[in-house]
C-alpha cells in the first residue's frame, strides 16, 4: 500500500478533524449530497476532489459524515483506507445498491451484509497464506439489526458477493453463488471489510436491492439515487 501519511491526501482535501468518527459511504456522490441536504444539520462540505462530495454535520445531535466512494473495490479501497488510517474514522457504513440472486430478497428490500465473498484479488496485498473471509463488524451489524426492529423495517441478513466485473462474460455465474446461499451481488463490501480488519476499525454494508437478477425486475437510476430512504434512515439511526 502507499505509505503516504499526511492530510490532505491526493483524493480527499479535508483537514484533520473534518470527519466524524462514523462515515456513511454511498457509491454515488449525489446520494451523499442527498443525505446531507435532507437529513443532516449544521452541514459543512469537507471534500469535492474529483467531485467525490463529502459532508459532515449532525443527525439528532450526533456528529456524522457522508461521502461518495465511487464504484468498485479499487475506489472504495482508496477512500476507506484514507478515512481509517489518515482521518481517524472508526466506523464506515456503506449504503449502496445490490442485485438480488435470491428469491428471499426483492426489490426495495434491505440487506445487512454479514459477510462478503469476492471474485477480487484484493486480499493478495496482505500476503496471507490462504483465503481471508471478509465479515462485518458484529457490533455494527447487531446495532443495525436492532435498529431495524425498532423502526419496523424488515431486513435480510446474510452473505453477499463483491465482484470486480459488472458485466460478467459468464451470464450463468450468479446461479452457482446463489446455490451457496449468497443473497446478492455488489462491488465494494469485501475491500471495505478487509481494510477495516487491517486497520482495526469497524465496517458494515447495508444495501437496498435495486434489481432482481433472477427475474429481471429493476429500479430506475433516479430511484437508485433518491429512493433508498429507508436504508439511509436505518444507517443514520444506528450510527454512533
Amino acid at each position: 500500500m502507499n505509505t503516504i501519511s499526511n492530510t490532505p491526501t491526493p483524493h480527499i482535501e479535508a483537514k484533520p478533524g473534518d470527519f466524524a468518527k462514523t462515515v456513511l459511504l454511498p457509491g454515488d456522490p449525489l446520494r451523499a449530497k442527498y443525505v446531507a441536504d435532507n437529513y443532516l444539520e449544521n452541514v459543512k462540505q469537507v471534500n469535492s476532489v474529483r467531485n467525490m462530495l463529502g459532508f459532515t454535520g449532525t443527525y439528532k445531535g450526533k456528529p456524522i459524515s457522508v461521502m461518495g466512494s465511487g464504484m468498485g473495490m479499487p475506489s472504495i479501497g482508496i477512500y476507506s483506507y484514507e478515512l481509517f488510517n489518515f482521518y481517524d474514522v472508526d466506523n464506515i457504513v456503506r449504503i449502496g445498491s445490490a442485485g438480488s440472486i435470491s428469491e428471499n430478497c426483492r426489490v426495495h428490500d434491505i440487506v445487512l451484509a454479514q459477510g462478503a465473498c469476492t471474485t477480487s484479488s484484493w486480499q493478495e496485498m496482505y500476503r496471507l497464506q490462504g483465503n481471508f473471509a471478509p465479515i462485518a463488524d458484529w457490533s455494527l451489524l447487531n446495532s443495525a439489526y436492532r435498529t431495524a426492529e425498532r423502526l419496523g423495517l424488515k431486513v435480510v441478513v446474510g452473505n453477499c458477493l463483491s465482484e470486480d466485473a459488472f458485466y460478467d462474460a459468464d451470464p450463468e455465474a450468479w446461479k452457482r453463488w446463489a446455490e451457496m446461499g449468497v443473497l446478492c451481488l455488489e462491488m465494494e463490501a469485501a475491500a471495505l471489510y478487509m481494510n477495516a480488519a487491517k486497520a482495526g476499525k469497524k465496517a458494515l454494508g447495508i444495501f437496498t436491492i435495486s434489481d432482481e437478477i433472477y427475474s429481471g425486475r429493476a429500479l430506475s437510476s433516479a430511484d437508485r439515487q433518491t429512493g433508498f430512504r429507508k436504508m439511509m434512515e436505518l444507517a443514520l439511526e444506528m450510527a454512533d
